[in-house]
């Protein structure tokens, strides 16, 4: 389990400034940002993780806990999910522009109008598409954890249940991996 440390320091106006360190095994997440929005990352962090508290509990569960509790397991899902798109989608709005420009068309959401591929920064290229495939082996992860839990709801197997919620936690994994990918460019001489 992580450790979270805070630093706090008077900002101008009326946020104050605080710097949080999230320190785990594998890495170190550290962002510096408003007290408001280091509040919504400190509130999804704590969601994920009861979200895997309950998975890795659910996995032990009798069949008649699952019938009573997949209604909770299933919003429990749904809110970390919700949580890590939102980080994953207020991390990549901080981006600079040249970098949103490249992900947003290696993902076919940009107009290729103004920038062709000859045109882009071959670094910057090259770390759009290695945030592009964490994005999108974190999804294939979710879409996998989804199928078996709808399969597991259809086929009332508790079999089926647990691997889903051993999937989940995996999808969260790498959706996580791939938003510490995407907040390496706010560090990066690219967001100077």
């Amino acid at each position: 389990m992580g450790s979270l440390v805070y630093v706090g320091t008077q900002g101008a106006g009326s946020c104050t400034a605080i710097r949080k360190i999230y320190s785990e095994d594998s890495f170190t997440l550290d962002i510096d940002a408003t007290n408001r929005y280091v509040q919504f990352a400190v509130r999804n962090l704590s969601r994920i993780e009861q979200a895997k508290a309950l998975m890795d509990e659910a996995v032990d569960w009798s069949v008649f806990k699952w019938v009573v509790r997949k209604r909770r397991i299933r919003e429990t899902a749904d809110e970390a999910n919700a949580a890590l798109d939102k980080l994953n989608h207020d991390i990549k709005s901080r981006w600079k522009r040249e970098i949103r420009t490249t992900y947003q068309n290696l993902t076919g959401r940009g107009s290729r109008g103004q920038n062709d591929a000859t045109d882009w920064d071959p670094e910057i290229l090259l770390f759009a598409k290695k945030v592009k495939d964490a994005d999108d082996a974190a999804h294939r992860a979710r879409m996998t954890a989804e199928n078996a839990f709808a399969a597991a709801a259809r086929q009332w197997s508790t079999n089926l249940a647990r691997e889903g919620c051993r999937q989940a936690i995996r999808s969260w994994e790498l959706h996580e991996k791939a938003i510490r990918l995407a907040e390496a460019a706010l560090d990066s001489k690219w967001n100077a």
